[in-house]
């Protein structure tokens, strides 16, 4: 049996480099001080619950596929090391797995990635929204999923478990192979309903609801 942890990643500030401050400028002002200052408050705890599951297992027998790890080997560890000292909480979690003997896997098409990452710079900058933006950033996601998903079918082994850390608005799972077992540590569709009632939503209810959901223990039997 091949086994996949899936985890839906909520990016905090440092995840996202040098754009992350304009980002978070930008956000807190279209949300309200208040409303993103507790959306940190459940990234930070999101991260926690994540971790005490993740760090219960034995991290020797774990493979890590990483949202924007386009290295393996020592230098996707010194990538990840180094965002782990500028404050990622996704990346002090792959760290310590490291550290504790899991391995990580190259898992993203670096062309793509640097494709992506000119575009949200323009994006960011941008005074107005960019024409056809939208259309073009479906399909560098489709392009960026499928290729995700194709490495881990043709990299993870039979016997072997894999985490997978992935932004919500991917869809890795649809383009896995039938025979690897996934498993989500947070369903990724409350995590994209989250997102959607945070930027958009006018229901605070809701929103508390999915946020309580998002920091609570995951609630998955340990892997064997």
């Amino acid at each position: 049996m091949r086994e996949l942890l899936y985890v839906p990643i909520i990016h905090s500030e440092s995840d996202l480099g040098s754009l992350g401050p304009m980002i978070a400028k930008k956000s807190a002002s279209l949300y309200g001080e208040k409303r993103w200052a507790e959306h940190q408050k459940t990234v930070a705890k999101f991260w926690e619950r994540v971790a005490d599951y993740l760090l219960s297992l034995d991290a020797a027998r774990l493979k890590i596929y990483q949202d924007g790890l386009a290295a393996d080997g020592d230098l996707g560890r010194q990538i990840v090391e180094e965002a782990a000292k500028r404050g990622s909480l996704n990346h002090q979690l792959l760290w310590r797995l490291l550290s504790q003997g899991a391995k990580i896997r190259k898992t993203e098409d670096a062309t793509l990635l640097l494709k992506e990452y000119e575009d949200l710079t323009r994006q960011t900058r941008a005074k107005s929204p960019v024409r056809n933006d939208g259309l073009a950033r479906e399909r560098l996601t489709e392009k960026r999923d499928t290729f995700v998903a194709k490495t881990i079918n043709e990299t993870l082994a039979e016997g072997e478990v894999g985490v997978l850390f992935m932004g919500a608005y991917h869809d890795i799972l649809a383009h896995l192979s039938q025979d690897i077992v996934v498993k989500q540590l947070k369903e990724r569709g409350k995590v994209v309903a989250y997102f959607n009632e945070l930027v958009s939503g006018r229901e605070e209810e809701r929103l508390r609801q999915l946020a309580l959901y998002l920091t609570s223990p995951v609630a998955l039997p340990l892997t064997a």
